[in-house]
């Protein structure tokens, strides 16, 4: 569909929705009227500028989203995404989790996780035809491999200039694309954190939840060379100063007011088939939830909590628990929801409208059936293949895999080698590499190996892989025991534990790989050919998906414009924005929630046992009612954590809660546990997210950890 056509798209059917949409900048133009409308006062052209305020202050982490709040490089990002950089620096004598931790002067910062990045997008550039033109005639792998070849000569144009990241997006399952340049910062230290007794208050019991207490915030800084260019840690390194960086409301917002949130969005699936649905929510999300809560069940088993071995494993056990009941909620919802029927209307629906028109019908009157056709044959191997997923997130295993396959990608030209292994990958590689270190514990990872194993074995023989089997002894015979000890040799053997050791695989050649005692790189030897077919085989398939696909889209698009239905395109990590309002909402009949909690509610919930063991400090502050500076009269104390309409997912976490101004009032940090659902359907009757207010933020850097070096930095509007 032509830009110009998907841009009266937007503005036509905009002021028929509520909030519902993530929003690609260069979107925002044409909702000028209906944004004026809403509550925003600064130009709506300005947050379509990338190199203009406020959208530069705006940035990735990859992952999560953060944004510039000083001229110094200051970052405010969530805690919990925060937690892998103050993991890495804890130990159990000295336990920032646990603790908190402020530096004082510049000299204090602690360098964050080995490979953590600050991405500051700068240019989105439609490649569409760049990337498709001339493929027209091609069908499958080499569909697939013409793409990839197009997006990494466009890529490596685009890194020509030293300090960029670039990447290719595809939007609507295909049908655009784009290229997306960022400044890449690449000495990144950790500035701030609360305890986790504020940072993680509630802990899993309230994750997805409201009312809600949750201190979620923490601050790094970006560093770059003298000449203000990207650099690896160095002493000699300054703090950045961006081109512009958010003031921070103390005035924060109330009930009504407008919101607006930019940031990176994970992944959303609205546009999902009624089969896709019904697999997911029927098969993929009750199996997930399972092997998650047994991942977190062998991770606690075997290491006892306060141990090293447990303090490497603590941000995994948050993002395994953090999913596991995103997908409890999934399955929950779906259950009491219409959304398979819905679906399914909706199919029809637009069968329909393509049958009343010939020129349609010839476009669009297959595409549906080899559609839904094509994912039939992408899950005909889905127990095995969730099963290895699951043992692709242990640590030897997939550690040796990835060395291998670079020594064998090593041998091609750069341009001709799988993404993740071109010269422009090492840096990334070399850090994943080094920051085993601190989230590996050979018992554990042995452990969940062998639980994973075990349901492997369990398959029929006609769904497992030969190669798999030969390797771990798994047949007709199959023994526990036997594969205990095959696992307990290897384990025992293994050089890849130390740290020196991966790197110097790094450049070691096949030929050395083939000569190797070691029983991980033997197995990753062993498995190479099998590898290398299963992927040939996933790269014909979604090359076949990646010519349907976007036809699809192309008819819901155009059967939503000629609706007045809102268009725009699943989340797909790159900058979006959404709009929205601070409110609350009804759960459930007779249940109304309101839209702040107050620090009332921490001593309320307080027991003094984690998760909910609050600062003694903390609670002594709040019971002889010194709000500071921050009091509301409206609620009668400082606010924590606010409700707001705003259409977000995973990725959005960190994400910079603006108001008319372009503010910082808050930081989006979660969603309700009913609006769960929506990466599959907006509802705006329960679509929430939870932001922490800045006025919290600020009454415990203030009051509670004295960060008064990083308030008198900051520019804060009262």
């Amino acid at each position: 569909m032509k830009k110009w056509l998907l841009t009266v798209a937007v503005a036509a059917s905009f002021g028929a929705q509520a909030d519902e949409g993530m929003w690609q900048p260069h979107q925002l133009p044409a909702m000028a009227d209906e944004l004026k409308a809403k509550g925003l006062e600064i130009d709506a052209k300005s947050i379509s500028k990338l190199t203009e305020f406020p959208m530069n202050a705006v940035i990735s982490l990859g992952g999560c989203t953060a944004s510039f709040v000083s001229p110094k490089g200051l970052v405010v990002t969530n805690h919990h995404c925060a937690y892998g950089a103050i993991q890495y620096n804890s130990t159990p004598e000295k336990n920032l989790l646990q603790d908190g931790f402020l530096a004082k002067t510049f000299a204090d910062e602690l360098p964050a996780t080995p490979g953590s990045r600050v991405y500051v997008t700068e240019d989105v550039t439609n490649v569409t035809e760049r990337v498709k033109g001339g493929l027209e005639g091609k069908v499958g792998s080499a569909f697939y491999q013409g793409v990839e070849s197009q997006e990494k000569a466009l890529v490596a144009e685009c890194e020509k200039e030293d300090g960029y990241r670039c990447q290719v997006y595809s939007f609507h399952g295909g049908l655009e694309y784009y290229l997306v340049k960022q400044l890449e910062i690449r000495d990144v230290r950790l500035v701030y954190n609360p305890a986790a007794s504020v940072g993680k208050y509630g802990g899993d019991v309230d994750n997805w939840m409201w009312p809600r207490h949750t201190g979620d915030f923490s601050f790094y800084r970006a560093y770059v060379s003298k000449a203000g260019k990207p650099a690896d840690f160095s002493s000699d390194n300054v703090p950045y100063e961006p081109k512009s960086f958010l003031k921070v409301s103390a005035k924060g917002v109330s009930d009504g007011d407008f919101v607006m949130v930019a940031g990176y969005p994970g992944r959303t699936n609205r546009y999902r088939t009624a089969n896709e649905v019904q697999n997911q929510f029927e098969w993929a999300y009750p199996e997930g939830k399972l092997l998650r809560e047994r991942f977190i069940e062998i991770i606690k088993d075997t290491a006892p909590e306060g141990s090293d071995e447990r303090i490497k494993y603590e941000s995994q056990i948050a993002s395994l628990a953090n999913y596991a009941k995103n997908f409890t909620s999934m399955i929950e919802f779906y259950g009491k929801s219409t959304m398979l029927a819905d679906r399914k209307a909706r199919e029809a629906e637009l069968a329909a409208w393509i049958a009343k028109d010939s020129g349609r019908e010839a476009k669009y009157g297959k595409t549906l059936a080899e559609l839904d056709a094509l994912i039939a044959k992408s899950k005909a191997h889905q127990e095995r293949d969730m099963i290895l997923s699951y043992i692709g997130s242990t640590t030897m295993l997939p550690t040796a895999r990835s060395l291998y396959r670079l020594a064998n990608e090593k041998q091609l030209p750069d341009m001709q080698r799988e993404p993740g292994f071109q010269e422009r990958d090492m840096t990334r590689l070399k850090a994943s590499m080094e920051r085993i270190d601190r989230r590996y514990a050979p018992s554990v990872d042995k452990a969940v190996l062998f639980d994973m194993l075990k349901r492997y074995a369990a398959l029929p023989e006609d769904k497992r892989l030969p190669a798999l089997d030969k390797a771990f002894g798994i047949d007709k015979k199959f023994s526990e025991a036997k594969l205990s000890k095959t696992l307990d040799k290897m384990y025992a053997k293994t050089e890849l534990g130390k740290k020196d050791v991966r790197l110097a695989w790094m450049d070691k050649s096949v030929a050395d790989f083939k000569a190797s005692k070691d029983p991980f790189i033997q197995f990753a030897v062993a498995m190479y050919d099998t590898d290398m077919a299963e992927e040939k085989k996933e790269k014909e398939l979604d090359g076949e998906l990646m010519k349907v696909r976007p036809q699809y889209m192309d008819a819901i698009i155009a059967y939503n414009l000629e609706q007045g239905k809102p268009v725009y395109a699943d989340a797909n990590s790159s900058l979006r924005v959404t709009v929205g309002h601070v409110k609350g909402y009804s759960p459930k009949d007779g249940l109304v929630a309101v839209p702040f909690t107050r620090l009332e509610g921490i001593v309320q919930k307080d027991t003094g046992v984690d998760p909910f063991d609050a600062p003694k400090k903390e609670l002594e502050l709040i019971k002889q009612k010194q709000y500071g500076d921050f009091y509301v009269k409206a609620i009668d104390s400082v606010p924590v954590n606010f409700l707001s309409t705003l259409d977000t997912t995973g990725g959005n976490s960190g994400s910079p809660t603006l108001n008319g101004r372009a503010e910082l009032v808050g930081l989006l940090f979660d969603g309700v546990y009913e609006s769960i659902i929506g990466d599959w359907a907006y509802d705006d009757n329960i679509n929430r997210s939870i932001q922490v207010d800045s006025r919290y933020m600020l009454w415990v850097m203030k009051y509670l950890d004295h960060a008064d070096n990083l308030l008198a930095e900051m520019e804060i509007v009262k």
